[in-house]
């Protein structure tokens, strides 16, 4: 078969691969990734990181946080805002202390008022 007779057939198929490449990404854009319930003990708490070991507890107030080194122990101890996040479901204010905390794939951590709000957000 000539060249040019051989060019049209392959460009077809690259163009193909290429469509179905650029709508399964397109698909993949809007999912969220599966969270895994984590225990708080191995959450640092500024940094919103998911380790293997064990945190450094840091008690405020008869509440138990959890920070990776001095600098975040210190910055739990004075700083109210790192002791707090947003629900990502209800946008609602929840103290990390007292949070259901879930991991993403890569450990970053999202904080949840309850089990139900976690449910509703591995829903949508």
């Amino acid at each position: 078969m000539p060249k040019s007779r051989s060019f049209l057939p392959a460009l077809t198929l690259t163009v193909a691969a290429l469509l179905v490449a650029a709508l399964t990404f397109a698909g993949d854009a809007g999912i969220k990734p599966a969270l895994k319930k984590v225990e708080a003990k191995k959450v640092c708490m500024v940094n919103n990181q998911l380790f293997e070991k064990d945190q450094i507890p840091v008690s405020v107030e008869g509440k138990t946080y959890y920070g990776c080194c001095e600098m975040c122990k210190e910055r739990l101890a004075k700083e109210r805002a790192a002791r707090t996040a947003l629900d990502p479901v209800t946008g609602k204010e929840v103290d990390k202390a007292i949070a259901v905390i879930a991991a993403q794939p890569d450990g970053k951590v999202l904080y949840f008022e309850s089990e139900k709000t976690l449910e509703e957000y591995q829903k949508n």
